[in-house]
């Protein structure tokens, strides 16, 4: 009986997936790389202006009665470290996300291709309108509430920077979360994954919950607790827009493509 011996062809029956797959993975670790790179040249970049803008978020406090303080000999400098690697994350996340479309571009459609660009751009000016609402609107309402709960002139508001900062880093990130809702009902209408009629059935509820966490991100006073809720609601109301007008555009080219 002849014995069959292991060609080539037999050991790797498609050696061209096997290259097409290498070729993605380095394809994948080389934009990665980018992205790395990118981030510690900023934070290196940043590291130089990082006492202006660590002095224009304690100046804020400042107008509102806030005296600052570091109760450790390295907090200032770690403060430093930490504003500057915020602000390489955020120079990175538009480096990212090109990285991101352009590894993914091959596999889209021409009409998937531009809808994923507009999603994170669109997502981008999203995260960045919350923070600003954050800087310009929430926050000094905020400041001036707590500062105003000293019912004492003995007790001095002495801080320390790096609770002060690390506040504001999370009302910053709180808000600019929130503010990416309207994106995300983008996203998950054309995956299919989200309807606007399930939006409007739950909106009630919603609202009640909206008020909820608004409350408990907020000080105990109604007008702190609308000036959240408000601007979330509408950005729920903006979901429901978006997401029917995506769900009536996906309508629309399906009998284009049943004549075609």
């Amino acid at each position: 009986m002849p014995v069959r011996r292991k060609t080539k062809n037999s050991q790797d029956p498609n050696p061209e997936k096997r290259m097409e797959l290498s070729g993605h993975l380095r394809e994948l670790r080389n934009r990665i790389l980018v992205c790395v790179i990118t981030l510690l040249v900023v934070m290196v970049a940043a590291l130089s202006f990082a006492p202006q803008i660590v002095e224009l978020l304690l100046r804020l406090g400042r107008e509102y009665g806030y005296t600052f303080i570091y109760i450790s000999p390295q907090e200032l400098l770690l403060q430093y470290f930490s504003v500057s690697l915020i602000a390489g994350v955020v120079v990175t996340l538009p480096v990212l996300f090109y990285e991101l479309w352009a590894f993914i571009r091959p596999g889209l459609k021409s009409g998937e291709n531009g809808f994923f660009l507009f999603a994170m751009l669109f997502g981008l000016i999203c995260f960045c309108v919350g923070i600003a609402f954050a800087y310009k609107i929430m926050l000094p309402f905020m400041l001036r509430f707590l500062y105003s709960l000293n019912g004492s002139s003995d007790i001095t508001a002495s801080i320390s920077v790096g609770n002060y900062l690390t506040f504001l880093t999370t009302i910053f990130l709180v808000f600019g979360a929130v503010f990416e809702l309207p994106m995300v009902s983008i996203l998950l209408t054309q995956m299919g994954l989200m309807r606007p009629e399930w939006l409007k059935k739950v909106r009630k509820p919603a609202i009640v919950v909206i008020f909820f966490l608004s409350a408990v991100v907020t000080p105990p006073d109604v007008i702190s607790q609308i000036m959240v809720a408000v601007p979330v609601i509408f950005l729920y109301q903006l979901s429901i827009f978006l997401s029917a007008t995506i769900l009536r555009l996906k309508r629309e080219k399906r009998p284009e493509k049943v004549n075609e």
